[in-house]
């Protein structure tokens, strides 16, 4: 899932171009036609999807309800994973200080196990929960 932005563009761009399918939206534009599409295409094509669950635009390291709320529609389990680069450059003005890591550099991909969410598609508080715990457990798979 890429944002509709302008960034989204040249993000979406890459992906496809290295051959992943993108489906366009965010929690501030687009959102429910994204999860919709998401869904659709976890349904046809037998496949997760990926999502930055902090959101386009913060705050950083904040779980938003879009992937908890498509997990709970598809019965799909979310499997956190964290990218921490060797040598990167910060964007420090980012609100969630993007790092484009440098060519050669190590990347460490951390996955955790998969996380089942019980339903919680009618109830917000319980789905605020969720999204907390899940944070917990983003946060633990390494250093913030």
């Amino acid at each position: 899932v890429v944002s509709q932005s302008k960034d989204g563009e040249i993000l979406a761009a890459v992906l496809e171009g290295l051959g992943y399918r993108t489906v366009r939206g965010s929690s501030s534009r687009g959102g429910v036609r994204a999860l919709i599409a998401a869904k659709r295409f976890m349904e046809t094509h037998d496949l997760g999807v990926i999502f930055t669950v902090d959101g386009p635009r913060g705050p950083r390291h904040k779980v938003k309800p879009g992937a908890v709320f498509l997990a709970n529609l598809a019965g799909s389990p979310v499997v956190p994973v964290r990218a921490v680069m060797e040598r990167a450059t910060v964007f420090h003005k980012a609100w969630d200080k993007f790092q484009l890591p440098w060519p050669f550099s190590r990347c460490v991909i951390t996955y955790g196990d998969p996380v089942d969410l019980p339903d919680c598609t009618r109830d917000p508080e319980k789905l605020q929960r969720q999204c907390e715990a899940l944070e917990t457990i983003m946060n633990e798979l390494g250093g913030r």
